[in-house]
């Protein structure tokens, strides 16, 4: 046998994928998990597990021999669950062939690249943003073209000006995420309604990333975030990535949906097909389940998250060196700390000195660095154990 080199083997494989930088927040979970006592507010997940009402469903469909092979765009129960998910939240009417199950919402935002864009071809993207979109498109060839949202006087601002700027003539779509993950900002319907006549005015798609829209504090008691759907339709060039992750406490299960006009369904197919030949039917069950009758646990893991959110502002609010904006969607609180200039190495410290888990803010592309994000959709006691521990831990420390 005859081994080889790292530097020989990196050197076969493709610039890409060897050049790529980690993600911050992998690196965050890397450093500490595991250690005894830490508190991991790091990533984009409650602390709940899934509910047994959707959990029997899998299980049982599991027990019954269904392990084979399925529709490669969903089992029927749940594209048509999907359709009535829909129907009740949007007041209309949506058909289930508009609807395609994934590996997750990272294969539905996977997949919407692989069909939109290829070498050259540019997205344009606001930021900060969740590095798991530009990741995959420079991975690709298509260069993520970066819009930072500006903050001044505690406030998150999108420039719509800017944003409409940078589209040339290789743009092929603009990238909106609201509820934003990181920064909480949420799209008004204004917002919405500029970006879409933009789009059509340069004929270009509308990639959606509303995963948060059910963690919306509005004013009036809102249900949701405004959405493209309030205002498009299910057959222009509008493609939306969504997951049952973050509603339905379902991280691990794996499992999303990308909705899209039904023309480019066989695109859509044959991508499945060639990246994972498709999602288990068995835990298709358990999700088509969660939408049905998840409304309840929705609410209450809302309220939660409100109460939560309120808890960590005025604690970060103790600290004059800390300035946020109040999230009106999303989990995330994402705080500016004066003084830092390496988000990932004071993140480290955190992790070492006070056993607090956040993110580093510098993963989230142009205007994130400077900041911290930290996930408060976790136990409230637990929560208000971590705040005190970064609280301690600002008055004996200088970040990075």
């Amino acid at each position: 046998m005859t081994a080889l080199s790292a530097s020989a083997l990196l050197a076969s494989i493709t610039k890409a994928s060897r050049d790529e930088p980690d993600s911050g927040i992998s690196a965050a979970v890397n450093h500490g998990i595991g250690r005894p006592g830490i508190i991991p507010l790091w990533s984009g997940e409650g602390n709940l597990p899934t509910p047994e009402a959707f959990c029997r469903p899998a299980i049982e469909s599991l027990l019954k021999g269904e392990t084979f092979y399925t529709w490669q765009r969903g089992i029927p129960p749940l594209r048509e669950a999907l359709a009535r998910y829909h129907s009740r939240h949007y007041g209309r009417a949506f058909e289930a062939e508009n609807f395609f199950v994934t590996g997750g919402g990272m294969q539905a935002i996977q997949t919407i690249l692989q069909m939109i864009a290829g070498e050259g071809d540019e997205i344009v993207l606001p930021t900060p943003a969740w590095p798991n979109y530009a990741g995959p498109m420079r991975m690709m060839g298509a260069k993520p073209v970066e819009v930072a949202l500006d903050f001044a006087n505690g406030r998150w601002h999108l420039d719509l000006d800017k944003l409409f700027a940078a589209i040339t003539p290789k743009s092929k779509a603009i990238v909106l995420n609201s509820p934003s993950n990181p920064v909480g900002w949420t799209a008004s319907l204004e917002d919405l309604k500029a970006v879409r006549d933009e789009c059509r005015k340069r004929g270009l798609w509308i990639v959606g990333d509303e995963v948060y829209s059910r963690f919306y504090y509005g004013d009036k008691g809102e249900p949701r975030a405004p959405s493209f759907l309030d205002i498009c339709d299910t057959e222009e060039r509008l493609l939306l990535a969504n997951t049952f992750s973050k509603n339905w406490a379902m991280t691990g299960w794996r499992v999303g949906w990308l909705q899209a006009p039904k023309a480019v369904g066989p695109a859509i197919e044959r991508i499945i097909q060639y990246n994972t030949s498709g999602t288990a039917a068995f835990l298709q069950q358990g999700c088509a389940v969660a939408l049905d009758e998840g409304e309840d646990f929705i609410a209450a893991q809302v309220v939660k998250a409100r109460a939560n959110r309120d808890l960590v502002a005025a604690a970060l609010r103790a600290h004059p060196q800390i300035r946020f904006e109040l999230p009106r969607g999303a989990f995330y609180m994402f705080f500016a700390l004066d003084g830092m200039t390496d988000s990932l190495a004071t993140t480290y410290r955190i992790i070492d000195e006070a056993g607090v888990g956040l993110a580093p803010g510098g993963t989230f592309g142009p205007g994130g660095e400077g900041f911290l994000r930290m996930c408060f959709l976790r136990d409230p006691a637990k929560l208000g154990e971590a705040m005190d521990r970064f609280g301690k831990w600002l008055k004996t420390s200088k970040p990075i």
